[in-house]
């Protein structure tokens, strides 16, 4: 049989040689052989193509010929297996619904893309559990079933390009490429400079995604009313009886951030026409919205303003969608007082400037959940204890790197240190505390109390590890995504692709392996064609497999996505890098 080589990036630099054409449409002799046969880079061309068309149709008006576009999309091939290979891939794809079914075998992958039918479909009730929140209450979750999630990332797929084309430009929560950094960022906008607005409208929606309406969602919501009407009215079961669902939208459903955000936008738009930049009353208003999900701050010029005209107004704006505003968490705030904001204190100081911080209850949630990790491991060694905290302590720095967190930074590392000198006295109380610092703790560089452990690294040598510092962390200033931009309409795609490899230098930040890796790719898994994200994730491919010999030289490694790894692996594939 002939040999196919397939162009596996635009730039030719990488080469995918296989026996036999991958098929999106064939029926090989087993079930596992047909979800590896498919051809994820013309499956992710076609959806993309259909996303397009939608966003171009959006954009135009024509909501005829979006609906027809939507219709083909869900009931085509490409989108049926990329909803279920997202639902197979995510974090929850080992929770299964009312039902006990998880869909882990690439046979169960290959029967639930054919199952994806509209006609019979008939939702599940939710799985009711709760995850405990901050303030100490729990948050009520409905877990799907993998099937009602299948049906609501297919059709997510033909909802989300409308909902990012319609949105507002300073909403940041739950859409594509856009983070809280973007939201903070903003707000500094709003607010550092002297002739800026000076109130602050601090609100939240109260149970925002219990009390959508209904009615509401299903005349505004441009999506096949029979399939939204079987999620909105699926019930759930707790305690083993059904309950009914007469208003809102699931929380742990994967469409109902999409709905949420829909639900909201038009309330920037809705400012905007009371207080227009380009009239003398609008711009001494100085009324500005930054939105992430259901929280959200509104400037103003002066408190009356606010309390007497946008308040009522939001008010107004949310009670058409079945929704009231928190009392308890609403306030109307001086910037010399500061506020909270998405884990940041924004505050103008005596001295007219303004400085974002880590905020008080972000440190003290962050620390309880050092200590309670360092507390439940009294008996672990210092190399186990190290692999745990580095991962929290790395997450949030990176989240707060961008505002000014120097001193907060160095405050943390120095009560992390206390607890973790407190875990080694408990460890060996007999010994001297000379002998558990000459255990525990080295130098290094100008640091000279530096927790370190051992683990097992390759072939069963120990590696030695250190502890995370926050203060090592350099700060820099986040660059806000435009607000206009989409990242469906292909006239953004440059402006994306930039924004995607600073942030990937930024993720891969002392990883020069793997940032060598992906920049050598453009960024692109050679299998499928798109582009390899900290979300997507990635597996290091070795081209000659080390059990036939290959050695872990770049030159023999390749980086690909986790499934276009295991279709690799699973066909025989060979993916060479091409010669220029």
């Amino acid at each position: 049989m002939a040999v196919m080589k397939q162009t596996a990036h635009r730039n030719n630099r990488y080469t995918q040689q296989t026996e036999t054409s991958p098929s999106l449409t064939g029926a090989p002799s087993h079930p596992d052989d047909e979800w590896h046969s498919i051809d994820w880079r013309k499956v992710h061309q076609n959806v993309r193509r259909l996303q397009v068309r939608i966003v171009k149709a959006t954009q135009a008006g024509r909501w005829g010929k979006v609906k027809a576009l939507q219709r083909l999309l869900t009931r085509s091939f490409s989108a049926k297996a990329l909803a279920v290979k997202r639902v197979t891939e995510n974090r929850g794809k080992r929770t299964p619904g009312v039902d006990g079914q998880t869909w882990s075998t690439p046979t169960s992958k290959t029967k639930a893309i054919k199952s994806l039918r509209q006609s019979g479909y008939r939702a599940q009730p939710l799985k009711r559990v709760y995850i405990p929140k901050t303030n100490g209450k729990k948050r009520p979750l409905g877990i799907p079933t993998m099937k009602d999630r299948a049906m609501q990332a297919l059709y997510l797929l033909a909802l989300d390009p409308i909902a990012e084309t319609l949105a507002d430009p300073n909403s940041y929560g739950f859409r594509l490429n856009r983070a809280p950094a973007d939201a903070i960022e903003q707000c500094f906008r709003c607010f550092h400079s002297k002739d800026r607005a000076q109130w602050i409208l601090e609100a939240d929606i109260h149970s925002c995604f219990d009390n959508i309406s209904h009615t509401w969602l299903e005349q505004n919501i441009p999506i096949e009313q029979t399939i939204l009407r079987q999620w909105l009215k699926a019930g759930y079961l707790e305690k083993q009886a059904l309950h009914a669902t007469v208003a809102g939208t699931p929380q742990g459903g994967i469409i109902s951030p999409v709905l949420m955000n829909m639900a909201l936008n038009g309330l920037e738009v809705t400012l905007s026409k009371r207080y227009p930049k380009n009239l003398r009353h609008g711009w001494e208003a100085k009324v500005n919205i930054i939105r992430f999900a259901d929280d959200f701050v509104i400037s103003g010029s002066s408190k009356e303003i606010l309390e007497n005209e946008v308040l009522p107004l939001v008010r107004g704006f949310l009670r058409q969608r079945g929704l009231t505003l928190s009392e308890t968490k609403t306030h109307i705030t001086h910037i010399s007082e500061g506020f909270d904001f998405l884990g940041q204190n924004i505050r103008k100081y005596d001295n007219g400037r303004l400085f974002i911080k880590p905020s008080k209850k972000s440190q003290k949630a962050f620390l309880n959940k050092v200590r309670t990790i360092i507390n439940n491991n009294k008996q672990a060694t210092a190399g186990n204890l190290i692999m745990q905290l580095n991962p929290v302590i790395r997450g949030w720095a990176y989240y707060h790197r961008h505002v000014v967190s120097k001193k907060t930074f160095d405050w943390i590392d120095t009560q992390i240190f206390h607890a973790l000198w407190r875990w080694a006295l408990r460890r060996h109380n007999k010994r001297s505390r000379r002998k558990i610092r000459k255990k525990y703790f080295k130098t290094d560089g100008n640091r000279h109390w530096v927790f370190f452990g051992e683990i097992t690294g390759k072939g069963g040598k120990p590696r030695q590890i250190r502890l995370f510092y926050a203060a090592k962390l350099p700060i820099k200033r986040h660059k806000k995504v435009t607000g206009e931009s989409n990242p469906y309409d292909p006239s953004w795609e440059t402006y994306f692709e930039k924004r995607l490899a600073e942030k990937m230098e930024n993720d891969l930040e002392g990883k020069s392996r793997l940032l060598y890796l992906w920049q050598e790719q453009n960024g692109t898994c050679p299998i499928c064609q798109q582009k390899i994200t900290k979300q997507t994730g990635w597996n290091l491919h070795h081209i000659v497999w080390r059990v036939h010999g290959g050695s872990d030289a770049l030159e023999n490694c390749i980086l690909l996505h986790p499934n276009c790894h295991r279709q690799v692996h699973n066909r025989g594939l060979k993916v060479e890098k091409s010669r220029p």
